[in-house]
């Protein structure tokens, strides 16, 4: 059994990502862990820092006091943990990814600089270098179509294939059809737009997608090549989906940096959850979170 990781941040309570996050775990018949960090004060003068980290905690203990109070509304039986931990938030997060199901976390709808460099940023550290799939909530996901649909991005890489086997999952647990697309970019200079690309293509997605269909008989797998920019395909595609979901590139290096333009875009522009997946343990560099390159 592998708990549901839900981020509270004690600033401004992302409803929309616990309320994701209680959902889920009841779906999973798992347990809802709460976590809140109270980050380090450094731009205070020294008589003043006790003070401020006093009301950072009081901050956070109410931000977790609510989110409990608002599962419970909405799950009376679902059991929850809290913790209330001191640190950065993306790393008292990040250590707390291994052996989890997933992490689920609102979007502060930051710049591509600040999500990438700010010590506020959380999402796009998470998402890079979580052990576990991490759930971004920017925008609400479309549980009013039906039947409903999950979205997975196709490259043919074996990042992609642990996207399409998390996706197919999640396509079953929620009753809904999996739409794999694989976008090929537009040349620049070649000419090279014939039936031989496509059909080429065409057989890489069938082979990423193989096996699907006999681990999750229930759901309806489509497959479909488009031409054009991946993030503005994929956002196209997202306008109706319940979640997004793509691959992540290994780990280590600038979090932010590692994660392709393709995810940054979608984090700035789907139009329903994004969910970034890594690679199975073991077949990534297995450093600890926090750990450095050289």
């Amino acid at each position: 059994m592998s708990d549901v990781l839900a981020g509270i941040d004690p600033g401004e309570l992302s409803v929309p990502a616990l309320v994701w996050a209680a959902d889920e775990a009841v779906r999973r018949g798992v347990r809802l862990r709460l976590v809140v960090a109270v980050p380090p004060v450094h731009d205070r003068l020294r008589y003043d820092v006790l003070a401020h980290q006093s009301s950072l905690r009081v901050r956070a203990e109410s931000a977790l006091a609510n989110a409990q109070d608002l599962v419970r509304a909405l799950h009376e039986g679902l059991w929850t943990v809290t913790e209330l931990v001191d640190g950065m938030p993306a790393t008292v997060l990040g250590e707390r990814t291994q052996g989890v199901a997933l992490a689920v976390l609102g979007s502060r709808h930051l710049g591509r600089l600040a999500e990438v460099f700010g010590e506020g940023s959380v999402a796009v550290p998470l998402a890079a270098r979580a052990d576990c799939p991490v759930v971004v909530i920017g925008e609400p996901e479309h549980a009013a179509v039906r039947p409903p649909l999950i979205v997975v991005g196709v490259d043919g890489s074996r990042d992609c294939r642990a996207a399409v086997a998390f996706a197919a999952a999640e396509a079953s647990l929620r009753e809904a059809r999996l739409l794999a697309v694989w976008v090929w970019p537009r040349p620049l200079l070649s000419r090279e737009d014939g039936g031989e690309g496509l059909a080429e293509r065409r057989r890489l997605l069938a082979e990423s997608v193989a096996g699907c269909a006999e681990r999750h008989p229930d759901v309806g797998i489509e497959q479909e090549v488009v031409r054009g920019h991946p993030v503005e395909e994929l956002t196209r595609a997202s306008r109706e989906a319940l979640a997004v979901v793509v691959g992540r590139r290994g780990r280590g290096g600038y979090s932010g940096l590692r994660l392709g333009s393709t995810v940054h875009g979608l984090l700035h522009h789907a139009d329903c959850p994004v969910i970034t997946v890594p690679l199975p343990s073991g077949e990534h560099d297995g450093r600890p979170w926090g750990a450095s390159r050289r």
